[in-house]
């Protein structure tokens, strides 16, 4: 583990050491060297007090608003898309007749309806949310409902064997056997929602936020601000993934110590 992990960062290493070299011997203005862009990161976002967790006010008025709508829309849209996928996955019926349906609002890319957001909700943090669960909720609720339609008949049978009620089928059979895919779907809405969040902050009219903040130095030809939005953003959504991975694998551990046995 600790070897892999060496060689993973040791890639990482050697490409930011090359990228540094490359970009100061050509001196280029619109490609800054990564000193440079840490540099800009620091001052802009993480030289603030110690009280205030070395967040400087312009980190507090952008990158905390965009975590608070990413929050919001992500945790607003898995939860519908769990509850909606369990529901429909359990239902041939429901299944057969949504599923052209799902697939089709599925199909359309979430930044073309931002239009139709700001017809229904305006400028604002409602349309920003809304933008992120309409993103988050498809690759959640289809995975959840393929999920729920393939468990197996036997663990359904055997509940009933036992005389656990509806409920008690839903909470200890059919909701375990759906997880590993339901995950797999919350993975995916995780880099959609990230990508919605700055989406739907460049759009005009937005007065906050990571996206706003990038866009504003695009204007201005602030190219390290620029790059040091795009970097700031490249590693919030690793440790949002990082984060996301290390619960997935603790609350699937049965999941995988089953399949361990059964192979």
């Amino acid at each position: 583990m600790t070897i892999r992990f060496l060689q993973r960062w040791l890639v990482v290493a050697v490409a930011v050491a090359v990228w540094q070299l490359a970009a100061a011997a050509a001196a280029d203005p619109f490609f800054p060297p990564p000193a440079t862009i840490a540099a800009q990161m620091h001052e802009l976002w993480f030289a603030g007090p110690a009280a205030h967790l070395f967040l400087t006010d312009t980190a507090l008025g952008n990158i905390v608003p965009s975590l608070a709508r990413l929050a919001a829309g992500f945790l607003g849209g898995t939860l519908a898309g769990a509850v909606l996928g369990v529901a429909i996955g359990r239902s041939r019926l429901a299944y057969d007749c949504l599923d052209p349906v799902l697939q089709f609002f599925r199909a359309i890319p979430p930044p073309a309806l931002v239009p139709v957001f700001l017809v229904l909700f305006s400028i604002g943090p409602r349309m920003q949310i809304a933008s992120i669960v309409f993103s988050v909720v498809w690759p959640v609720l289809l995975n959840t409902a393929d999920g729920a339609r393939t468990v197996e008949p036997l663990q359904i049978e055997t509940a009933r064997a036992f005389r656990l009620t509806g409920w008690e089928r839903l909470a200890y059979v059919i909701v375990p056997a759906t997880l590993p895919k339901l995950f797999a779907g919350v993975r995916l809405a995780l880099s959609l929602a990230l990508i919605l969040m700055v989406f739907a902050e460049i759009q005009p009219g937005a007065s906050d936020g990571i996206g706003f903040q990038l866009l504003e130095a695009t204007t201005r030809f602030d190219y390290e601000t620029v790059w040091a939005a795009i970097a700031l953003l490249g590693i919030l959504g690793y440790l949002l993934n990082t984060a996301l991975v290390a619960a997935e694998r603790r609350v699937l551990a049965w999941h995988r110590a089953a399949r361990r046995v059964t192979t």
